[in-house]
């Protein structure tokens, strides 16, 4: 199978709005207004879905979600579709989509995050549509720190041509911006210093392979089942190895470690030439750090190990194309990955 990329974003292309998991508050519509004003101000077409209700934990029924989101990613005049964040179960459309359908359209763009990866992952397993884990539309205002980019920068990008992410040297260590007080607000506050870390050993890590991956939580529940085979799809598209992202929410390190053995036993890791894991808040345990449950789940893998990547929880963001070939490289002085969509 043969990974299949949407074509850059121009101006003037429609971006499909809808919320697979979690709809957004009244209010927080505000921010929302912003992000869909910052989409139009680069020259797109915006639709909101009628999937946006955040009075409960969906924002719809199942069928509805599934429907809507079957439609805009089917739809040849919807050239994206971004949610406006995770949530908790989008586990229920996945038995809901047409996946033979899906293989059969133009491919379209699918970015998202946190519970997002519970449809994206899936959709590059099992149609080879490539997706972007990373700035749902409720971060795409924040403007890139140096080294990084947006979703935005990434889906209108040309094929073929690799581009480069460097981690700025910082992270956000407190909560969430107050999107009721501040819809508007730009700039993300970073005030901690942090850098990539190698879990295995001390060596230079540079290493390639086509990258896949998401989040634990969500994942984890899929493991095992035709919608994250992996291992399959390692054989079909990526016979040169695959670099694995995986990143923790809030789930302890016991549960986060029980969870990637789990994950591992399925295959999920099996064709892996380097893992990277994401900066997490997620507690330690008594006798147990985030860190040392990765390494207890993996390190039997015997590839390079690399924590504290900006691909989960923790802001800043930094976007990975689920199917992209990728390489990565991490020294004393140095870390970056490199992606290119072809």
């Amino acid at each position: 199978m043969t990974v299949r990329y949407p074509r850059p974003l121009r101006p003037g292309d429609r971006v499909g709005i809808t919320s697979p998991s979690s709809g957004v508050p009244k209010e927080l519509r505000g921010r929302l207004d912003v992000a869909v004003g910052d989409l139009q101000a680069r020259g797109y077409e915006v639709v909101v879905g009628r999937c946006m209700d955040g009075d409960g934990h969906l924002s719809a029924p199942a069928a509805d979600r599934a429907a809507e989101l079957m439609d805009m990613l089917t739809d040849p005049a919807v050239r994206a579709v971004v949610p406006p964040w995770g949530g908790e179960t989008a586990i229920d459309l996945v038995p809901l989509l047409d996946w033979d359908r899906l293989r059969a359209a133009e491919p379209t763009w699918l970015v998202g995050w946190s519970d997002i990866s519970t449809v994206a992952t899936p959709l590059t397993l099992l149609t080879g549509t490539a997706t972007v884990h990373g700035n749902n539309l409720m971060d795409t205002p924040y403007r890139a720190p140096e080294g990084l980019l947006t979703w935005l920068d990434i889906v209108a990008a040309p094929q073929g041509r690799p581009f480069a992410q460097t981690p700025p040297g910082r992270y956000r260590s407190t909560g969430w911006d107050d999107y009721r007080a501040h819809p508007d607000v730009r700039d993300l506050t970073l005030d901690t210093p942090g850098r990539w870390t190698r879990l295995d050993g001390d060596a230079d890590v540079d290493v390639e392979g086509r990258l896949i991956g998401g989040c634990i939580e969500t994942l984890v529940n899929l493991a095992g089942t035709p919608y994250l085979d992996v291992a399959s799809f390692a054989r079909s598209s990526a016979p040169e190895g695959l670099l694995v992202y995986v990143e923790a929410c809030e789930d302890n390190a016991y549960t986060i470690c029980r969870n990637l053995h789990g994950m591992r036993l399925a295959g999920f890791f099996d064709a892996a030439n380097a893992v990277l894991v994401g900066r997490t808040k997620a507690p330690d345990g008594r006798t147990l750090t985030q860190h040392e449950a990765v390494l207890d789940a993996l390190g039997s893998l015997n590839v390079p190990i690399v924590a504290d990547v900006e691909c989960g929880h923790v802001p800043p963001y930094m976007p990975i194309v689920n199917g992209a070939r990728g390489r990565v490289v991490h020294t004393a002085t140095r870390s970056e990955l490199t992606q290119i969509l072809g």
